[in-house]
């Protein structure tokens, strides 16, 4: 669902193609797919396959082999992403926006090709036990030897955080929250895979630093500066969330109304009945308005515009549309959906996820009042 991207006629020819091609992908790996999901199993190949087709690096420059599309090409890539229960590349574009906003030459020589045809696993190791969107709580530690830095920390819910060859390690120094790229294979770090209920496919893992060395060189952004290379890419990142969560919601209506069409009650079709109908509306018209939020944050990024507020919309009312989408699902479906071997409650669970990714409801909530209040305009209404 793309009402303003869509518009576009140049942008509608590769939207309508790029969803044809991950519809195919994914209708040619279901099966592969299904059982990495059971088995909480990154499939790897499948991601690598999915790179070199294009589909991991929106953001990059073609130059760095990615797509050198914005932030539209990247929303489009996740929708279809959910649509389909495919693989996620959203920790890759992450990882790709970090390295094209504070990466220095070398280091995106070193890594930023390789995140993007999916040669190389990116994670991030952020989110800590009592830590999750407070960073003043962080425990994790950066400390200066000589023209080295010594990292401390345990991390938990980290995405690839046991398949990656790189994270993001982000730590307090004296001077602040300082963040570094790392390499997987250092001494002094271990990984524990832990079962997420959702996003399977990106399992999760605990990962712990213990007097891992590395040089200055490895730093992203300037010391102090966590906080701003955060912001700048979660800012859009949110994007990627809300549209992987408005494809999950398609997904599930989807389905669900196809089932629904044939499947009799009496003399009537489950969709004959004026209860469900209204279900399908409601439904359908959420995940509309979600699309047309999205839709305007992506557009509003290409005129180089601030999109805070546009972003944390668009993902509040991804998550509001994806939950009445299943739960629509489930009435239209019934007791066909109570089993492990059709795919609603792996929808279901991957939505309770991305809830919680990159900042939950509460937190949009939060950002959207503190804006509308502090504003003297009350953000359009006055």
């Amino acid at each position: 669902m793309y009402p303003t991207l869509h518009a576009d006629p140049t942008r509608a020819a590769w939207i309508d193609a790029t969803a044809k091609e991950l519809g195919a992908f994914g209708e040619r790996h279901r099966g592969e797919l299904d059982i990495a999901n059971r088995a909480n199993k990154f499939p790897r190949e499948l991601y690598r396959e999915l790179g070199r087709l294009g589909y991991l690096g929106p953001l990059v420059p073609t130059e760095y082999g990615g797509l050198g599309g914005g932030v539209a090409e990247y929303a489009v890539i996740a929708e279809e992403v959910g649509r389909h229960g495919l693989v996620s590349g959203q920790i890759a574009a992450q990882g790709q926006r970090w390295l094209l906003d504070w990466g220095t030459d070398e280091q995106k020589d070193r890594w930023l090709r390789g995140i993007a045809t999916g040669e190389i696993v990116f994670s991030e190791c952020i989110s800590e036990k009592n830590a999750g969107s407070s960073f003043k709580a962080m425990k994790s530690t950066a400390v200066r030897d000589g023209g080295d830095w010594v990292l401390t920390g345990s991390k938990t819910h980290i995405n690839l955080g046991a398949d990656c060859d790189v994270t993001l390690f982000y730590a307090m120094a004296e001077e602040g929250l300082t963040c570094f790229l790392v390499d997987m294979t250092l001494p002094g770090i271990r990984t524990h895979v832990t079962r997420a209920i959702g996003l399977r496919l990106i399992r999760t893992a605990d990962v712990e630093f213990e007097g891992v060395r590395v040089p200055d060189a490895a730093r992203l952004g300037p010391v102090g500066g966590g906080l701003q290379t955060f912001l700048s890419t979660f800012n859009i990142s949110r994007l990627g969330n809300a549209s992987e969560l408005i494809g999950l919601g398609r997904r599930s209506l989807h389905l669900a109304i196809d089932y629904a069409t044939q499947r009799q009650v009496g003399d009537n079709m489950v969709t004959d009945f004026q209860g469900i109908q209204w279900t399908v509306a409601d439904a359908w018209t959420a995940l509309q308005a979600a699309s047309l939020a999205r839709d305007d944050a992506a557009v509003a990024h290409a005129r180089g515009e601030d999109i805070a507020l546009q972003t944390t919309t668009a993902k509040k009312l991804a998550i509001d549309a994806a939950e009445q989408a299943s739960d629509a699902a489930y009435s239209l479906v019934g007791g066909h959906g109570l089993y492990v071997d059709t795919p609603y409650t792996d929808i279901v669970n991957d939505i309770k996820v991305l809830k919680v990714a990159g900042g939950s409801n509460e937190i949009m909530r939060n950002f959207i009042a503190r804006r509308v209040l502090k504003d003297p305009g009350r953000e359009g209404l006055a």
